[in-house]
C-alpha cells in the first residue's frame, strides 16, 4: 500500500512575500531619487538660463555705453519670470587703458552663487 501525500498549497511563504515587498520598496524609493534629481536639475538648468539674461544684459550695458566703465564694484537686483537674482558687476583695469575687464556674478535668493561672465570692454 502507497501513502498517498496531499498536495501543497500553491501559495507563497510570508518570508517570500516580505521578500518581494523588500525589493519593491528598494525599486521604489530609487525612482523616486532619481525623480527627484531630475527635477532638481530642471530647476538648475531654469536657473542657469535666468541668470545668464541677468548676465548678459549687465554685460551689453556696459558695452554700449558711450564711454568706458568706470572701475570698482556695482550692484543691482535683476529679476527675470518672477524670480530675483542678486548681480554684481566688477570692472578692473587692464594693463591698456583702452581696455577694461567686466566680471558679472550672479547669485540667488539665498545669497549662493550661479553664473559668472565676464568680458573686455574697450574704448570706441
Amino acid at each position: 500500500m502507497r501513502l498517498r501525500r496531499h498536495p501543497a498549497c500553491g501559495g507563497f511563504t510570508l518570508i517570500e512575500v516580505l521578500i518581494a515587498l523588500g525589493i519593491v520598496a528598494l525599486a521604489l524609493a530609487a525612482g523616486s531619487q532619481a525623480t527627484m534629481s531630475l527635477t532638481r536639475n530642471a530647476q538648475r538648468q531654469s536657473d542657469l538660463l535666468l541668470a545668464d539674461l541677468c548676465a548678459e544684459n549687465e554685460l551689453a550695458k556696459a558695452r554700449l555705453a558711450r564711454q568706458m566703465p568706470a572701475v570698482g564694484d556695482s550692484g543691482s537686483i535683476c529679476v527675470q519670470a518672477g524670480v530675483s537674482f542678486n548681480v554684481t558687476t566688477s570692472t578692473i583695469a587692464t594693463l591698456n587703458p583702452n581696455f577694461r575687464r567686466v566680471d558679472v556674478q550672479v547669485r540667488d535668493e539665498a545669497n549662493a552663487p550661479v553664473l559668472r561672465v565676464s568680458t573686455v570692454v574697450g574704448r570706441f
